[in-house]
């Protein structure tokens, strides 16, 4: 393992604390075609304790067929109805409040780089970590498809973020989070229901609560199977820029608040 870590704060979990469960949680809309080929790479290749959460907002989302069909042959899987209020945030929310696991794994249905990357997350979290996030743009991570205007705003922002802010992450945007579900309440979710920017405001907030951080580099490609991309360049932007912009003050204010994340290099990339 590559680690790249700065003293741990005062309450992080030490080594011997084990998952006993994972909660995979999978927000959705209309992601049917999508859905159906990740539950089948997650039964083949998860082989830890886990259930999986697919969080949709209405009963009339393609994607409630497909868990209907396919819970028959894999009992871990449930779907959530969201009805706390549309858009990725309060589908994280509700797949949190319904989940057995102690421990959270949030990415969405169509990014099979998430999956890949469960073994060394897991790992982080097992050697103490609190929060860990997942990286396209360092330690041999990159990002395949999707639209190219999005791709450069991505990777300028999280560069900007990462040296303006003092951000252990070095992809503070992306979507795949695992963190242990004690520690969900302390950060206090506030995003607008835009696209998946409450990741954002998650990994900002992880830093300012002083939890132990890891990060893993994945190779992600951009909805693999098809389907319709919820990227919208104007919403995003404004509240994108609202965290950018709140993680900036939060650094400023407390500057003492440097620690790196501990980066765990999957073995195929070494």
């Amino acid at each position: 393992m590559n680690s790249v870590a700065a003293t741990a704060p005062t309450h992080a979990k030490p080594a011997t604390d084990r998952c006993r469960m994972l909660s995979i949680l999978l927000p959705v809309r209309n992601e049917g075609i999508n859905l159906r080929i990740m539950l089948k790479i997650l039964r083949a290749v998860v082989d830890l304790p886990h259930e999986v959460l697919v969080v949709y907002d209405s009963a009339g989302d393609d994607s409630v067929a497909v868990v209907n069909d396919v819970r028959q042959i894999y009992p871990e899987l449930r779907g959530i109805q969201n009805t706390l209020g549309h858009g990725v945030v309060n589908a994280i929310r509700a797949g949190v409040g319904a989940s057995e696991g102690d421990v959270i794994l949030i990415f969405a249905a169509d990014e099979v780089g998430p999956v890949l990357a469960i073994e060394d997350m897991i790992a982080l979290i097992r050697d103490g970590c609190d929060f860990v996030s997942c990286t396209r743009y360092a330690h041999g991570g990159r990002r395949l498809g999707g639209s190219l205007i999005g791709a450069f705003l991505s990777y300028s922002a999280n560069w900007l973020f990462h040296r303006l802010a003092a951000s252990p992450f070095t992809d503070a945007t992306t979507g795949i989070k695992m963190f242990r579900k004690e520690i969900f309440p302390s950060l206090n979710l506030e995003s607008r229901p835009v696209g998946w920017t409450v990741a954002f405001e998650m990994a900002i907030k992880a830093q300012h609560a002083g939890l132990r951080l890891g990060e893993v580099p994945i190779v992600s490609i951009d909805r693999l199977y098809g389907g319709e991309s919820t990227f919208r360049l104007g919403p995003w932007m404004v509240e994108y820029s609202r965290w950018f912009l709140w993680g900036l003050r939060a650094y400023f204010k407390n500057q003492s608040v440097r620690d790196k994340a501990t980066v765990r290099i999957p073995k195929f990339y070494r």
